[in-house]
């Protein structure tokens, strides 16, 4: 397989074509939304990842990086700098550099910013074309702004009152790790 050619869009670089390749966070494509922070996924809407779903998502203060769920699928997570909160089954857990969250199917969970800046969580998960989700509702989740409104399997649904993230930075790229 020959390396993939980027293409720069504006917000960084992202793979126009399949192949290996080797790009620095810094470089890659990022995309900002207003409710659900900042991310990197390395991969391209044309050109993604088939087996590994792979992201790095930096979380402001009270904001959750998703809305509450599940998958039929294996996750993990990996705090790189700053603070979040786990919510997991119900429960809240306070996370900071270097802590690994194993998320096993089924089990429903969300990270939300804590501290007094970004947090930058290092986030993988299998991939199947046949995975599920389920996006339940939660008391716990609500008080963060993370919670569907009715439960549903279908992302189009429980994400029908947002936005699309768009391509772009964050305004706070120069306390990140890698600035």
């Amino acid at each position: 397989m020959d390396e993939a050619r980027f293409d720069d869009t504006g917000s960084g670089v992202a793979p126009a074509t399949e192949g290996w390749f080797v790009v620095n966070v810094r470089d890659a494509e990022w995309k900002t939304h207003d409710v659900f922070g900042s991310g990197c996924v390395f991969e391209s809407d044309d050109n993604r990842f088939p087996q590994l779903g792979i992201n790095i998502s930096v979380l402001e203060p009270g904001k959750a990086n998703c809305l509450y769920h599940s998958e039929s699928l294996q996750e993990a997570f990996l705090v790189l700098s700053g603070q979040c909160l786990l919510l997991v089954n119900e429960e809240e857990r306070l996370l900071g550099p270097w802590d690994f969250f194993h998320c096993p199917a089924g089990v429903e969970h969300v990270f939300v910013g804590a501290g007094d800046g970004p947090c930058v969580v290092l986030m993988l998960g299998a991939r199947s074309e046949h995975e599920k989700l389920l996006y339940p509702v939660s008391d716990l989740a609500a008080r963060y702004g993370a919670s569907a409104e009715a439960e549903t399997p279908e992302p189009r649904v429980a994400y029908a009152a947002f936005e699309r993230p768009l391509p772009g930075r964050p305004t706070y790229w120069d306390q990140l790790p890698w600035a």
